[in-house]
């Protein structure tokens, strides 16, 4: 098993893990290059069992209890399914008092169409895991709708169109989660 994984480093740390939690027994780090797995594989799996041990991305929105609208909208949307998936995805999430700065019917509109709120939320999604770090050397981001969020940084903070980043790197099982203080809309919206 350890000389399979050592033959493949470019297997993905997540089947790796599981590859080795099903066929051996990790007790300690102490057991790193005794015939069970180098510091290197030991640290791996370490990092690969702790992300599994995480919420997806839905789960850990509903756990926050800060994102009741972003959830609400995300199930009339349909798009449970997607954020639950494997990803990676980032998601730039607006909190509920971000859905409460729209005007006054605002979101039971867009409850009522689904097909602009999925895009409307799918703006607010990029593909990939993009740490804090990843965000601010970008000017733009294209995201799962297809069109491009601007970002910018000041001595303030860094923005995603017009919203505030508040707070990074919320990780997941199979991504990143941003909270911004306001909900971007995508030109034409």
């Amino acid at each position: 098993m350890t000389q399979l994984i050592k033959q493949n480093r470019t297997m993905s740390m997540t089947a790796a893990a599981a590859l080795l939690v099903s066929a051996t027994v990790i007790t300690s780090p102490a057991q790193a290059g005794k015939g069970y797995l180098s510091e290197y594989e030991y640290g791996a799996t370490k990092t690969a069992s702790k992300m599994m041990d995480k919420d997806d991305i839905v789960d850990t929105a509903v756990k926050a209890g800060s994102f009741n609208t972003l959830v609400t909208a995300v199930k009339a949307a349909g798009l449970v399914e997607v954020l639950k998936g494997d990803g990676p995805f980032t998601v730039f999430a607006p909190t509920d008092a971000a859905f409460a700065k729209l005007p006054a019917g605002t979101v039971e509109a867009l409850l009522a169409d689904k097909a602009k709120l999925a895009q409307i939320l799918t703006y607010h999604v990029v593909p990939g895991r993009l740490e804090a770090k990843d965000v601010v050397n970008k000017d733009r981001l294209k995201t799962v709708q297809g069109s491009n969020l601007s970002i910018s940084t000041s001595p303030k903070g860094a923005m995603v169109d017009a919203a505030n980043i508040v707070q990074t790197d919320i990780v997941t099982k199979n991504g990143i989660i941003h909270v911004i203080d306001t909900v971007v809309l995508p030109s034409g919206s």
